[in-house]
């Protein structure tokens, strides 16, 4: 799997995209496709509940890297991680009737990782998310 080349891309277009998290902490929200790079710019947690807090878990299983192919594996780091699961967030508490802005600066996702998630109650939390679509192919 080749890394897409961000600064040659084909198109960039913005979107957002809203879940209401259910119970199961692991759940598929999205998988990043082919030729293809999410810049993550802002992830919104609201807790609809009217009286009860609820906590959340919001993870990416990384796609397996080509090393061969991703300059930055090997040519500039040594000793990483670079499949597997990594948490965005982990048990965090959202009081009853709350907003919380989970990301304080973008992050990238690549082609093939999936973001995962979920609540400690379904129904009680509302995740949007702002991003960018970055196309290469």
């Amino acid at each position: 799997m080749a890394q897409p080349n961000i600064v040659s891309v084909t198109s960039i277009h913005g979107q957002s995209i809203g879940f209401n998290l259910s119970a199961t902490a692991t759940t598929t929200l999205f998988t990043v496709g082919d030729d293809r790079v999410i810049k993550v710019n802002t992830i919104m947690i609201a807790n609809v509940d009217g009286t009860s807090a609820a906590t959340f878990d919001l993870f990416v299983t990384k796609a397996q890297v080509d090393t061969e192919d991703d300059q930055l594996v090997g040519a500039f780091t040594t000793n990483i991680d670079i499949s597997g699961n990594f948490y965005l967030a982990k048990t965090i508490t959202v009081p009853a009737d709350s907003t919380l802005n989970l990301l304080e600066s973008p992050i990238y996702l690549n082609e093939g990782d999936i973001l995962k998630g979920g609540a400690s109650a379904s129904g009680d939390l509302d995740m949007f998310i702002s991003y960018e679509l970055i196309n290469d192919a």
